[in-house]
């Protein structure tokens, strides 16, 4: 068997246990609130935690990044929605990345 299909197999066998172990282990309400909270946030603290990083370097240009990201966040306070946001980012990043070429 090649390597790869070892790693697939690996994976798909992870990924299946993430999600068939919480029904499995949980099968009563849970009642106490600050487990109830805490479980609420963690995708958003997983998915600002693996975003942010590639947002500082996804430009290759430090004040390019940290500008779209700064754009992103007044968009998103705003209340903008996901696809505004993103789309914002994008046009500051690449309009930060032109003008400090042409400078």
């Amino acid at each position: 068997m090649k390597p790869i299909y070892i790693y697939i197999f690996i994976m798909a066998a992870i990924t299946y246990l993430i999600r068939m172990l919480p029904i499995t282990l949980f099968q009563k309400e849970i009642k106490n609130q600050f487990v109830k909270s805490f479980l609420y946030y963690v995708p958003y603290a997983v998915l600002s935690a693996m975003t942010f990083p590639a947002m500082l370097s996804a430009t290759g240009n430090p004040i390019a990044s940290t500008a779209s990201c700064i754009a992103a966040l007044m968009a998103a306070y705003k209340e903008k929605s996901l696809l505004q946001v993103a789309i914002i980012a994008c046009v500051v990043a690449y309009g930060v990345t032109l003008v400090l070429s042409v400078v």
